[in-house]
């Protein structure tokens, strides 16, 4: 049997950054999957720069019933899934000048490459976990989940979410969580905002309207709404409010023209129990205000993303059981997952796999050794206690 380190090395040499088709990895993944007798199936599609981008379903039943794949595409033929492991293949791009991107490195008790910690490490462990187990035994449908794009937005997610392949009951997503099972998580959405003036001479500025000056106003409310939001709490997040941030912010074409134009990004992450559009309508009702104030002022609020927030409850089986097994107690993540896809499914879901989420995404990224054959034990005694 391949070690989950040999395994790891394979994923990590196979460059799969969001840009390009992740076509190679889920080649690699389809082939060991059918190897262990899993039934395989890919949902792919053309995203704009016509790349082929790939989510696979890997699945395994009882002994008594063969892994197969319903021709209905329809919610009465999704199958029945009763645990999901789910990682995505994709990672964020990497330094060309850092060597060991794609060569996993060994160092002090840690392994070295871009996706070791972001997600390939859950991955290698999945595959490891399925390898050691007498896939006979299940008495209850298994499925591996391999998406795309999600560190584009989750979009592979949200693509199967909406095709409807299977329902689940558990869903374990793979995260770098240092072991420790994250039953909520914060939403995440993006707006672009364009505020418009008129352009004139910067000597004559009472013949224009400057527009960064009507959008400081804007983000001056928008800093006030900030605040306000801090009294909606859930206490289980660090912080334990919806959080807002102005990211970048352009506009304007000389030092002596008066700005036609302002753009900035506004991002916000929001609690459970707040829906997703709820910073949206507070942010469009100021905009309304200024315009009360000055019948002239124009802005154009393009909302780019929202992604919900989820919550899954602490007397959840999943949840007591990842909290026995890594020996933590479950807690909370403030950056975006799949979580929320996996619960349109059915499921109860966790963020759970090997990794700080603090050393994913940068040069030097890492999983320890010790924490990924954990993560190998955990998933298979997930697997026999809810599959077996």
């Amino acid at each position: 049997m391949t070690t989950v380190q040999q395994t790891l090395a394979d994923l990590v040499a196979l460059d799969s950054v969001s840009s390009r088709s992740n076509a190679e990895i889920i080649f690699y993944l389809e082939k060991r999957c059918e190897k262990l007798g899993l039934a395989t199936q890919r949902f792919s599609h053309i995203d704009e720069d016509r790349v082929e981008k790939i989510n696979l379903v890997a699945l395994a039943e009882s002994k008594s019933k063969a892994p197969s794949f319903p021709t209905s595409r329809d919610s009465a033929g999704a199958l029945q899934i009763e645990l999901a492991l789910v990682g995505h293949t994709d990672t964020v791009p990497y330094d060309p000048n850092w060597e060991e991107a794609l060569a996993l490195t060994e160092r002090n008790g840690k392994l070295f490459g871009r996706g070791a910690c972001d997600t390939k490490a859950f991955i290698a462990a999945a595959l490891t976990a399925i390898e050691a187990l007498d896939l006979e035994k299940l008495t209850k449908a298994l499925a591996l989940v391999f998406t795309c794009d999600e560190e584009i937005g989750c979009l592979g997610a949200k693509r199967l979410a909406d095709a409807k392949p299977f329902t689940a009951r558990y869903a374990i997503v793979g995260e770098p969580t240092s072991l420790q099972p994250m039953r909520a998580g914060k939403g995440y959405s993006l707006a672009q905002i364009t505020v418009r003036g008129r352009e004139a001479h910067s000597a004559y500025p009472n013949l224009g309207a400057s527009a960064i000056f009507r959008g400081a106003r804007l983000i001056e409310k928008i800093e006030q709404t900030a605040e306000k939001l801090k009294t909606e709490q859930h206490v289980d997040f660090d912080p334990p409010y919806t959080t807002l941030n102005v990211g970048v912010i352009s506009g304007g074409t000389a030092k002596n023209v008066v700005p036609g134009e302002c753009r900035f990004t506004l991002e916000w992450r929001t609690i459970p129990g707040q829906p997703s559009d709820h910073v949206l309508n507070l942010v469009t009702s100021a905009a309304g205000e200024l315009q009360q104030e000055d019948p002239d002022f124009v802005c154009e609020i393009n909302a780019a993303r929202a992604d919900d927030s989820f919550e899954t409850s602490q007397n959840s089986a999943l949840v007591d059981f990842l909290q026995q097994a890594s020996g933590k107690s479950s807690g909370t993540v403030a950056f975006g997952t799949e979580a929320p896809s996996m619960i349109t499914l059915g499921a109860e879901a966790v963020v759970f796999g090997p990794g700080d989420i603090r050393v994913a995404h940068r040069t030097g990224e890492f999983v320890p050794i010790d924490e990924l054959n954990r993560c190998v034990e955990i998933l298979q005694a997930a697997v026999e206690k809810f599959c077996a």
